[in-house]
């Protein structure tokens, strides 16, 4: 009799399976303050009068400008603690068959130009054409330093905590899938509108490192902040409350769902709250600092709005639709994986 093997989808590990992995590993040095866990992103370690913040992240489902999105979904996991991104390194693994000089130009270029947009610099990394893959593979890292009175953790998040959300969700597979799957929306998407979408790395884009700086510029009030990436809004929200062990609720007619975004989710039959989305900046932030909050973000250019509310545990995270509530829960996988996926 065969046993069966489970195959894990696309995309991150389940929630829970990830959890088990974690749970299993050694203890640490006390110095690291902020170390492995579901809804952390980054480390945090104590070196005396700083903290240095150090996160790594690959790019994987994109092939164009990869070398931009390597840098600013690496550095947005630094800012969201407060920190601010100052040396990048990166591991560029090029296909076989199609390596060419001009190809690993093209992205260092990149990388250069968007660290220098951020004030980072480039510290090192690795580089190699390594079989079997079919398209390059970026894996970045990025440092950062903090004062500790300075630190975001999540730990601080509290009932009552507003929830801001910044510009809007899915900005990053909106431009992913505008790019990569312009031959299946060709036809059924405007074409305005898909160039529109194209454009969606670099209008809006998808940094949050202003805004999360603009935030914690304001003072004591900011107790979170989270970028939502692969999985969505929906498992950024899940992620911003696991570490805290709190509930949420949020408003769906609140969340800010792009007219392009919108446009290609239904020709591929996606869920704009479940499709990655860097460049939409989750906060939680004291009741009291709310309008300080919105106002200094709203300063630095960029647009947010409250979407609802850290709960008790017992509450669970749901999302109220037309004014029915329903369980908030995050997918087995992201949604551009499904389109990835289908051709």
């Amino acid at each position: 009799m065969k046993l069966s093997k489970t195959i894990l989808p696309v995309g991150k590990l389940p929630i829970e399976r990830l959890r088990s992995l974690l749970a299993k590993l050694p203890g640490h040095d006390p110095r690291l303050l902020i170390g492995p866990q579901v809804g952390e992103d980054a480390a945090v370690i104590d070196v005396g009068d700083r903290c240095l913040v150090v996160t790594t992240d690959p790019i994987t489902f994109a092939t164009d400008h990869i070398g931009r999105y390597a840098v600013h979904v690496n550095a947005n996991d630094v800012a969201v603690l407060g920190a601010r991104p100052l040396w990048f390194f990166v591991v560029m693994l090029l296909p076989e068959h199609s390596a060419t000089p001009e190809l690993a130009e093209s992205i260092m270029a990149e990388v250069g130009t968007a660290c220098e947009e951020l004030g980072a610099t480039v510290g090192g990394g690795h580089t190699e054409v390594t079989q079997g893959l079919d398209r390059p593979i970026l894996i970045g890292q990025m440092l950062g330093e903090v004062a500790p009175t300075r630190l975001v953790r999540k730990a601080r998040i509290a009932v009552g905590d507003q929830i801001l959300l910044t510009r809007g969700i899915a900005i990053e597979g909106t431009a992913i899938l505008a790019r990569e799957r312009s031959d299946r929306l060709k036809g059924v998407v405007d074409a305005d509108v898909l160039a529109r979408a194209a454009r969606f790395l670099t209008e809006p884009g998808i940094s949050v490192v202003k805004a999360a700086l603009a935030a914690t510029g304001v003072g004591d009030v900011v107790h979170a902040m989270h970028d939502s990436t692969e999985g969505g809004l929906v498992t950024g929200l899940f992620e911003l409350a696991a570490p805290a062990g709190l509930g949420l609720r949020v408003i769906r007619e609140h969340i800010s769902v792009f007219p392009e975004t919108m446009a290609i989710c239904q020709a591929l039959e996606l869920d704009p709250l479940k499709l990655i989305a860097s460049g939409a900046l989750l906060i939680a932030v004291a009741p009291t600092g709310t309008n300080a909050v919105m106002s200094a973000i709203q300063r630095a250019g960029v647009p947010v709005t409250a979407v609802g509310e850290m709960r008790p545990s017992s509450e669970g995270l749901t999302i109220v639709t037309n004014g029915a509530p329903q369980p908030l829960t995050p997918g087995d996988g992201d949604e551009i994986a499904r389109a990835f996926e289908n051709g």
